[in-house]
């Protein structure tokens, strides 16, 4: 069993009725299933509300036939099903709980979860019912509620670049890991300057400052031309170059194949919501996140750009605490 802390003064924390309480009496309430380290407003706000406005488009469990979240997390973290029986893992920003759920499914592991959104009541709704080996909080990377050196096992998807300090997050990870645990990333990588050339950073000034209900709006009421055009772009062979400056997501590099309309459109929704609304989107070179692992006393024992799903592509960067 992880000892909790206040993350604040590194305390013991002890459960009480309603939360969790510290030798201080300063107190952490337990709402919608999920006890709360933070303040109720924060940078990820947005994720609270896409997580809380789409619990269910990312969930394998839902929708007949789709693997994707389980091909990712196994094939990024290269971990084996059994071999993680009994281990306490800790996963960082778990939004609706894509990643909660294959874990929690298709492992008998104990995971302990965060997000620093509210996103993590609609986690609690997606996985509550794996009460006996599920822990969920909200908190933030850089202030968790566990003692350094807990974890077996320490995973952060599709996370760090929309935190404000990319390499101190890496160092906070790190830091929860056991002597000999092993920590696992993955992230939107930059390769060059040309990467950020598209509509998603010509727009990103504007989008992340406004409402997320009107920002939502928009993109709902766009999102059916725009899919249409990248359809068309794709066909005549110029979608590579045409659709990075089509305000929506990638479909092709990541929107699962053989969906109906309906949930195509959903998943674009959310995900050109996800590209345009975060106030943080930080990318990095594999080559950098590696050399972070290293500066921390952590042997690197993958870094590059790993293929799940049929064709898919994602950074990570793999490694063994020392």
């Amino acid at each position: 069993m992880i000892t909790l802390i206040n993350p604040y003064n590194n305390h013991p924390v002890v459960e009480k009725k309603e939360g969790y309480e510290d030798d201080t009496g300063e107190f952490f309430p337990r709402s919608e299933g999920v006890v709360r380290f933070v303040k109720e407003s924060n940078y990820a706000d947005n994720f609270g509300f896409q997580w809380n406005k789409f619990q269910k488009t990312q969930i394998d469990r839902v929708h007949k036939n789709l693997s994707h979240s389980r091909d990712r997390f196994f094939t990024v973290s290269g971990w084996d099903k059994d071999s993680l029986k009994g281990l306490d893992v800790l996963e960082v920003g778990s939004g609706a709980g894509r990643f909660s759920q294959v874990i929690l499914d298709y492992t008998e592991a104990n995971l302990y979860s965060l997000d620093y959104s509210d996103a993590v009541a609609a986690n609690y709704r997606n996985n509550g019912h794996h009460s006996d080996r599920f822990h969920l909080f909200q908190a933030s990377i850089y202030e968790m509620p566990f003692k350094n050196d807990s974890f077996d096992k320490v995973f952060c998807f599709g996370v760090l670049q929309h935190t404000p300090d990319f390499k101190k997050s890496v160092q906070c990870l790190i830091e929860k890991a056991k002597p000999g645990g092993e920590i696992v990333v993955d992230f939107y990588a930059v390769k060059g300057w040309w990467s950020k050339i598209s509509a998603k950073y010509i727009l990103r000034p504007i989008t992340k400052r406004m409402s997320h209900k009107r920002l939502l709006r928009i993109i709902e009421r766009n999102a059916g031309w725009m899919i249409k055009c990248s359809s068309f772009f794709q066909k005549i062979g110029i979608g590579k170059v045409a659709n990075r400056f089509l305000p929506i997501c990638d479909i092709e590099g990541t929107i699962p194949p053989g969906l109906s309309k309906e949930n195509l459109k959903e998943l674009v929704i959310l995900d050109t919501f996800d590209m345009f609304s975060p106030e943080h989107d930080h990318p990095q070179r594999v080559e950098q996140v590696a050399e972070w692992f290293k500066e921390f006393n952590v042997e690197v024992t993958y870094a590059g750009l790993v293929s799940y799903a049929g064709g898919f592509k994602i950074a990570a960067v793999r490694g063994i605490k020392k």
